[in-house]
C-alpha cells in the first residue's frame, strides 16, 4: 500500500484547509493513507517540511498543498517559484515524489478557493508516480 506524507500551508488557510480536505479525500478514495500531516506557515516553508517526511522510511510521496494570492508586489511570483524549484530539489534529493498543489501564483482570494480541488490533484498525482516508479 502507498503511504504519503501530507504538508499543508496555513496562510490562506480558509483555502488550505479546504485543499487539505480534498487531499484526504483523494487519498481515502484511492486507498491509500496518510501517515504524516505537517502545517507550515506558508508555502515558502513548505520544503523543509516535505525534506523531512520524504526522509520517512514508511513515507513513499508527499504531496504539498497551498494557494499564493496575488497582492500589490509580484512577492507571489517569487514565493511560488522557490518554493516549486526547492520542492523539485526535494523530490531529487531524496529520490521520492513531491508533487506541487500549490495554487497560484496571480490569482485573487476567490480564484483560490475555486482551485481547492488541486489539493485532491496533488495526491493522485504522488499516488501515481508511487505506481509508476
Amino acid at each position: 500500500m502507498v503511504t504519503l506524507g501530507l504538508v499543508v500551508a496555513q496562510f490562506n488557510r480558509s483555502v488550505t484547509e479546504e485543499m487539505a480536505d480534498t487531499a484526504r479525500e483523494a487519498a481515502a478514495d484511492r486507498g491509500v493513507g496518510i501517515a504524516k500531516t505537517l502545517r507550515v506557515p506558508g508555502a515558502y516553508d513548505s520544503p523543509l517540511a516535505a525534506d523531512r517526511l520524504a526522509r520517512r522510511d514508511e513515507i513513499d510521496a508527499v504531496a504539498v498543498v497551498g494557494a499564493i494570492v496575488t497582492g500589490d508586489t509580484e512577492h507571489d511570483r517569487v514565493i511560488a517559484g522557490s518554493a516549486a524549484d526547492a520542492l523539485t530539489q526535494v523530490s531529487l534529493d531524496r529520490d521520492t515524489p513531491v508533487t506541487f498543489g500549490v495554487s497560484g501564483p496571480g490569482m485573487s482570494g476567490a480564484e483560490a478557493h475555486e482551485r481547492a480541488g488541486k489539493g485532491g490533484d496533488a495526491v493522485e498525482a504522488a499516488i501515481d508516480l508511487v505506481e509508476e516508479l
